[in-house]
């Protein structure tokens, strides 16, 4: 079955618009973790605008499924990845103003620096993920520079419209079919929903999908538990076919 990474920036988000303890962050991993979640993610980003340092220490210490920490390559975030060990790293790009991460990692553009943070990872036995487009160039500059999987930004394909839904499903297929040759597992994630997940879930060979904003929204009217099983369930039936 293809597992799920649940991103729980944005409970972190409604808790920092009051400054104060609720809705708690670790409680809402553990509910996603007893429904099924197969790892959290969350983003440390450098402004800290949700999830704080704190967070990512304490769910180190209490999740039983993986802990996915989605970072920008900058030594401070580095620093803190190396002493706290998540089981992978994923490289984002990150531009303080923007709302949310807006597009895949530059990988072929900063080879040589990223493969130093790719290199620094695994020495404390840390997998690394790069969070890229589905473009050709990106993926095998991924798997030049070690990295141990691809997460493929699936933005363009939730926004799209008309025919140019076919379109960017192609892009994502044929950026997948070249991960998988060389070696590189294979990950999706942003902008997927309960309506557009089942296209992007058939991808042969897809063996994770990492989503937040659409499970967070829909737990405010049908809970976190129901919302985190009704993903898992479409997951399934894509696995089954």
């Amino acid at each position: 079955m293809i597992e799920l990474g649940v991103n729980i920036d944005h409970v972190a988000t409604l808790r920092e618009a009051r400054k104060g303890k609720a809705p708690d962050v670790i409680t809402a991993a553990k509910i996603c973790e007893i429904a099924g979640a197969h790892q959290i993610t969350v983003h440390l980003r450098q402004d800290r605008r949700h999830i704080q340092d704190k967070d990512v220490e304490k769910l180190k210490e209490v999740l039983l499924v993986r802990m996915n920490l989605e970072m920008a390559g900058v030594p401070e975030i580095i620093k803190i990845a190396h002493r706290i060990i998540p089981y992978t790293v994923c490289l984002v790009p990150e531009n303080r103003q923007e709302i949310t991460t807006e597009g895949g990692l530059d990988v072929a553009g900063q080879k040589d620096s990223l493969k130093k943070v790719v290199e620094g990872m695994h020495e404390k036995g840390i997998k690394v993920s790069m969070f890229v487009d589905p473009d050709i160039e990106q993926v095998h500059a991924s798997a030049e520079i070690g990295a141990d999987s691809v997460e493929l930004h699936t933005g363009a394909y939730a926004n799209a419209e008309g025919e140019q839904i076919n379109k960017e499903l192609n892009r994502l297929y044929e950026a997948s079919k070249v991960a998988i040759q060389l070696g590189l597992s294979l990950h999706a994630g942003h902008g997927l929903t309960v309506r557009n997940l089942e296209p992007v879930a058939k991808i042969p060979g897809l063996k994770e999908v990492n989503i937040g904003h659409d499970i967070i929204a829909r737990a405010i009217f049908i809970g976190l538990d129901a919302a985190v099983k009704e993903i898992l369930a479409i997951l399934e039936k894509a696995s089954n076919k």
